[in-house]
């Protein structure tokens, strides 16, 4: 993934940034040559992302231990129109782009098919997931031989992480002024544009606080 200098992702963030979005395109390539993708949802942890597919799913039969693997975790993206741009009433030299969060993270599969394995795998997942609800739901709150039913139809795939690449695309090549009106109006359109201005408006405190505190400003 092309990431120029002012797109890098802070490390500090990339953790935070693939928990919060909690799922990825699972890309492997199988022994036909043809790319195989799935949604799944992941847990990062220890150098490794834990995930599970449904047994039924064709990509099944493409995994293998030892190939390559491609997870894709996208945050939220928008159309970002030239005519926000006050250079366009000026000299008309500006283009449309688009405004993005994401993280690459590439490794090694384990295929996973022990019970014991996948069970632990789901409850670590569902754990961190119902950590934000009111009352969070635990896998022993079902019955365990329902429970077990289910994980037959699924298979655990681990991930050894290997290289990781984050690029958060949020206008950072523009003058602040140009970024002060891209944030108004991705927010006045809403949806998932306004969560990409709030992801703007956050990069842009952090870098405030950041250029504070070495005393930058």
């Amino acid at each position: 993934m092309y990431v120029p200098r002012f797109n890098v992702m802070q490390a500090d963030a990339v953790r935070e940034f693939v928990s919060a979005v909690g799922a990825a395109q699972l890309v492997t390539v199988g022994r036909d040559g043809a790319p195989q993708a799935t949604q799944v949802p992941i847990l990062w942890h220890a150098g490794v992302v834990e995930a599970h597919l449904a047994l039924q799913n064709p990509h099944v039969e493409h995994l293998q231990d030892g190939q390559e693997a491609l997870l894709i975790v996208a945050g939220p993206q928008a159309y970002v129109t030239p005519r926000w741009y006050a250079a366009k009433e000026r000299h008309g030299r500006v283009v449309p782009t688009w405004n993005y969060s994401t993280v690459q993270l590439r490794g090694t599969v384990t295929v996973k098919r022990d019970l014991e394995w996948l069970r632990r795998s789901v409850t670590r997942l569902s754990d961190a997931h119902e950590s934000h609800e009111p009352q969070p739901w635990g896998v022993d709150e079902a019955p365990e031989a329902f429970i077990d039913g289910q994980l037959r139809g699924v298979v655990g795939v681990e991930i050894a992480v290997t290289e990781v690449y984050a690029k958060d695309k949020l206008s950072q090549n523009k003058s602040a002024t140009d970024r002060a009106v891209v944030m108004d109006g991705l927010a006045a359109r809403g949806g998932e544009s306004a969560a990409v201005a709030d992801r703007m408006r956050s990069h842009e405190e952090e870098t405030h606080r950041g250029r504070s505190e070495r005393g930058d400003s």
